[in-house]
């Protein structure tokens, strides 16, 4: 037999082919691979190489898609770059090594492949659950810098009026007597005010820190809201506002804080007047749906700016002109976070939204496990009932 080598598809078994080794058909690994290094690399990177090549593209072209076809592709390619080595250095004939190195790899795709998606889902959700994470802290990080810029400027306007009226009687530019009344009326109104923003700080730290601890109790809806209007009668008659409360017979139970959740009403009350022009009316109505217990408070104002709407709930947010502020010396600017932060307390959700005419605000609230929307109506109870100042 010659020496010289032929091509490989016309050569009988055992004989020499072009490129180093002998034919696929003698049994064992060593028969199938080239007799150099030089040919064994150059077959195995002519048949892997491609192979890669277009894992690379598939990678780039799934770039944005879920994770786990990522990770799947990132497993298949070393496995069939490996399988495509394989076959190129046995000159695309089928052996017994080349049988056994087939099996190998589908059994090693079989285990790695659903691991690789098992892995991808995991990691996925890690780093959904890490970008969410970092979101959250930077969206406190800004509230935090807005809160602390808004506090600044609103504790410093009241500090410099008491400041200056406490100059003047110092220095006795106030000297009559009415005037040093008028000016110790108005140091008392500031710092009562200062009082009361110091107090919602404090308050929405410990919600914000989630240290703010209450105790639950059964709570009548219709008797928390007849309190919050009638507390609030006197603000809204000077506002020239009508005030009213319509409710059902029926009574209206959750687990909740009596104190907490009047504080959100009246938090929420006094922001309807607020921005309620004179002539104005807010009603307040109460109901009981499915597992659920409702309060809606609409008033006759501008209503809130769609651009607002997102964030109307966050301290410190100063909003557009759409729904003018509130007159000076109105509150600490924090009642609506407030009032979010003690709602959600109460595992119950509030939100913010435009009618036809003015804006109204909802609170939902679980009702209590085993309260009955159909109970006995309450003694004496009419069905709507309206309280507005005289």
């Amino acid at each position: 037999m010659s020496n010289a080598c032929v091509p490989n598809s016309a050569i009988p078994t055992g004989s020499k082919r072009c490129g180093g080794g002998v034919t696929p058909g003698v049994p064992g690994l060593e028969s199938i691979v080239p007799n150099d290094v030089a040919g064994l690399i150059g077959w195995a990177l002519a048949g892997s190489v491609p192979v890669v090549a277009f894992g690379a593209v598939l990678l780039r072209a799934f770039r944005n898609r879920a994770l786990g076809v990522s990770m799947v592709i990132l497993v298949l390619i070393p496995t069939l770059a490996t399988l495509s080595g394989f076959i190129a250095v046995s000159g695309l004939m089928f052996s017994d090594a080349l049988a056994t190195m087939s099996v190998v790899l589908v059994v090693v795709t079989a285990v790695t492949v659903p691991a690789a998606v098992v892995l991808g889902r995991a990691q996925a959700r890690q780093l959904v659950w890490e970008k969410q994470m970092l979101d959250q802290e930077r969206a406190a990080e800004a509230s935090r810098r807005e809160l602390v810029a808004w506090v600044s400027h609103d504790l410093r306007t009241p500090l410099a009026g008491i400041r200056a009226m406490g100059e003047a009687l110092a220095d006795g530019v106030v000297a009559q007597a009415g005037d040093v009344e008028r000016y110790g009326r108005q140091v008392v109104r500031e710092t009562t005010r200062l009082s009361g923003m110091v107090d919602d700080l404090f308050e929405m730290s410990k919600i914000n820190a989630g240290a703010l601890r209450l105790h639950l109790e059964p709570l009548d809806l219709r008797e928390l809201i007849d309190e919050v209007v009638a507390a609030n009668e006197p603000a809204a008659g000077r506002a020239g506002v009508k005030l009213t409360a319509r409710q059902p017979n029926s009574s209206i139970t959750v687990a909740g804080s009596d104190q907490a959740l009047t504080r959100a009403l009246t938090n929420l009350v006094a922001n309807a007047i607020a921005h309620t022009p004179p002539g104005g009316r807010i009603d307040i109505s109460a109901e009981a749906a499915h597992a659920d217990a409702w309060v809606h408070i609409d008033d006759s104002g501008p209503g809130i700016a769609e651009a607002d709407l997102p964030r109307i709930f966050e301290a410190g947010y100063r909003g557009t002109a759409a729904r003018p502020p509130a007159a000076e010396g109105g509150g600490s600017g924090m009642g609506l976070a407030i009032a979010a932060g003690l709602v959600s307390v109460h595992h119950g959700e509030i939100s913010a939204s435009n009618r036809e005419r003015g804006a109204r605000f909802d609170i939902r609230l679980p009702l209590l496990d085993g309260a009955d929307p159909a109970a006995v109506p309450r003694p004496g109870r009419d069905r709507g009932l309206s309280i507005s100042p005289s």
